[in-house]
């Protein structure tokens, strides 16, 4: 055990990707092993960890809340912020905040021997430990061993970005491309899978750059990880439209364990907008290469997506082509968000802002569009048995997930991570309602 966190209530706290629950996942599993307990809420905890998000305005705002939520519930608490937020803030603003331990991307492995460290010391002082991601090539030092707050395991495999698209601050504070050791991904495959565990889901930044900037590719870690023994489920998390090629889409498609769902972000339906957001594709391109993914994954593939709305220049009739699109290319669930500048990016300074007012109309009617695709895909399911990973159990009752990505709640006894049976009899809002099969 590690000396200095035996019995302290650890408190983490994830904001943001599945990279972000991944890293809180494995910080979870560091501090266990290491004899601390975790806790669910910032009362009265010892030290309070955030694995930190700053993809927007409002992500950062969400991180200097959690801080001073656990500064007021734990006054005594000592606080940790690590990740993207935590690679760009000042000393000042951290001190201001009361942080204790400022942790960047690649250094997150570190976290608990520093708050153990602080931990001995009678006055800590403040710690911080962060590196040039842009010119960093090293793989952060974490390891999942079991999911420990989740029912389903993130296995993160690739970090970091070269892309570069005019309105993103991720590349600044991810870094370069770096890809995780084949050999690593696959033993701690096993162990999740040995815990009892029986879907992973492969994380990444930019999950299509994995082995770009490594020894095997994508497909490869795939296959490979379809042989380990117990593993009832494989997915992705968001993966690049240009990531997805031939090579990639034939393992997917022998692979009956890959669950039918991918999520590609489009952002744009405009070839304008997508050229000055430096998306590398054209609106046809991506519509093609969801036809494509269909051919090789069947008709029942589940593709979602992301749509940014408002950004700098964008028409009426841009946004139109971006509702025209999402139909086109008959997506399931669409995330849709409202462009938030960020300072530092090409699109910072872009010209032609859209007026607010102008910017919460088209997020609603894109959200009514959203509504509508989502209740389109999810209705052929109506009827049918599907197998449902459960997640969360409420007396006779259950939630959780198809192999499609489909939210269900469903009548009947179950108990959390098994897979069921049930029977899909109606939609409602987001989510399909049923009954666990006898």
């Amino acid at each position: 055990m590690m000396n200095g966190l035996e019995g302290k209530k650890i408190w983490i706290y994830s904001l943001g990707c599945r990279s972000n629950q991944y890293e809180g996942e494995a910080l979870a599993n560091a501090f266990t092993d290491a004899g601390a307990e975790l806790v669910d809420s910032p009362e009265d905890c010892d030290g309070a960890v955030l694995v930190s998000c700053t993809v927007t305005a409002m992500a950062d705002k969400k991180c200097r809340q959690a801080v001073r939520r656990a500064r007021r519930q734990s006054r005594n608490a000592l606080v940790a912020v690590c990740g993207c937020w935590a690679q760009k803030i000042t000393r000042t603003e951290a001190h201001s905040l009361g942080i204790s331990i400022v942790v960047g991307n690649r250094r997150k492995g570190e976290l608990p021997a520093l708050l153990a460290g602080a931990f001995r010391e009678e006055t800590p002082s403040f710690v911080e430990d962060r590196v040039d991601v842009l010119r960093s090539r090293e793989w952060d030092g974490l390891f999942l061993s079991r999911p420990l707050l989740h029912t389903r395991a993130f296995v993160k495999i690739q970090d970091g970005c070269n892309h570069f698209c005019s309105y993103c601050a991720i590349p600044y504070v991810r870094g370069f491309p770096v890809s995780r050791d084949p050999g690593d991904i696959l033993s701690e495959v096993e162990q999740i899978a040995g815990s009892g565990c029986s879907e992973v889901v492969l994380t990444g930044v930019h999950l299509g750059l994995y082995g770009k900037y490594g020894s095997v590719s994508l497909a490869e870690i795939v296959r490979r990880i379809a042989s380990v023994e117990g593993l009832r489920r494989i997915r992705f998390g968001s993966l690049e439209p240009f990531g997805l090629d031939d090579e990639l889409l034939e393992a997917l498609a022998a692979e009956p364990r890959f669950c039918r769902h991918l999520h590609l972000p489009l952002q744009s339906g405009s070839g304008s907008v997508l050229a000055r957001m430096k998306r590398g594709y054209t609106p046809g391109e991506f519509l093609s290469l969801a036809e494509k993914a269909r051919r090789f994954l069947g008709d029942d593939l589940h593709i979602s997506t992301d749509v940014l709305v408002g950004f700098p220049g964008e028409s009426e009739g841009d946004f139109d082509d971006t509702l025209s699109l999402i139909k086109a290319c008959r997506f399931g669930k669409v995330h849709v968000f409202p462009f938030s500048p960020r300072e530092g990016t090409e699109a910072w300074s872009y010209p032609d802002k859209i007026p607010r007012e102008t910017v919460l109309r088209r997020t609603r009617e894109a959200l009514s569009a959203a509504d509508g695709l989502l209740a389109g895909f999810a209705s052929r399911w109506v009827g049918s048995d599907v197998p449902v990973l459960v997640e969360e159990t409420a007396g006779n009752s259950f939630q959780g997930l198809t192999p499609s990505f489909l939210r269900v709640a469903a009548r009947g006894g179950a108990e959390r991570g098994e897979e069921l049976p049930v029977r899909i009899t109606r939609i409602s809002g987001d989510s399909l309602r049923g009954r666990r099969v006898p």
